[in-house]
């Protein structure tokens, strides 16, 4: 029996099958309403794969729902997938400070929020994440006051992010990051990866493992989606 893997979605199972039977057993059965109006909105844009994997989705909304975060920060909304899931996961009276440089595409899924009934969760603020998180820090209050942060922005930054959001995290926070396998090209010979992978592979490769050399958290990575790491602070 023939399997087969394309380039058609971000998950990286062997093959296409597998996926797809993951997606239809238990990740689109129990999608909430608003996500998949969302997803299916974003399916028509020219950058439609930078929207959240649905199943990788799931897991963070699992997370959510046994942690409780009142507050929270997402780097990175694209039409607002990770954060509609995050604002319907979250308590009633929970916040969360949304960065993201264009605004153009937090409005293509802002109606949807709106009508699921939680946009009064969601701060958000148009600007680049480095600026935007210093200017959190500078309010004493914001230092260790954040449960949860939701990072899927340029990964040339992630390691400056993640400095900035270890500030921001109580102690025993969570931050999840995106795209962190990279394709799959992390495992590849570099000589075998395409010109427009390269630099976001090398970048991934270094944030991996300066995580994995940092003694302030806990941390696992995931393979759905796109590869999702998720630490959790220590100290």
């Amino acid at each position: 029996m023939e399997h087969k893997k394309s380039t058609e979605h971000k998950g990286l199972l062997q093959t296409d099958e597998l996926y797809k039977y993951i997606l239809q057993t238990i990740v689109y059965p129990r999608e909430p309403e608003p996500l998949k109006e969302l997803r299916d909105l974003t399916a028509s844009h020219p950058r439609a794969v930078m929207g959240t994997a649905p199943d990788a989705g799931q897991m963070i909304a699992f997370l959510l729902k046994i942690i409780g975060p009142k507050k929270t920060i997402e780097v990175g909304v694209f039409t607002g997938y990770s954060l509609l899931l995050t604002a319907l996961s979250i308590p009633e009276d929970g916040k969360i400070v949304a960065i993201d440089m264009n605004r153009e595409s937090y409005e293509i899924g802002r109606p949807i929020i709106q009508k699921a009934g939680v946009e009064h969760k969601v701060d958000f603020i148009e600007s680049l994440a480095l600026p935007a998180l210093d200017n959190l820090l500078k309010n004493p209050e914001n230092e260790g006051s954040f449960d949860f942060a939701f990072v899927d922005a340029d990964k040339s930054n992630y390691i400056n992010y993640h400095e900035r959001i270890m500030k921001l995290l109580k102690i025993n926070g969570i931050v999840v990051y995106d795209n962190t396998l990279w394709l799959g090209t992390v495992a590849e010979p570099e000589d075998s990866v395409l010109e427009e992978f390269k630099e976001g592979r090398i970048n991934t490769i270094r944030f991996n493992k300066a995580l994995a050399a940092d003694p302030r958290i806990d941390v696992v990575m995931a393979p759905l989606g796109d590869g999702i790491t998720i630490c959790r602070r220590l100290y």
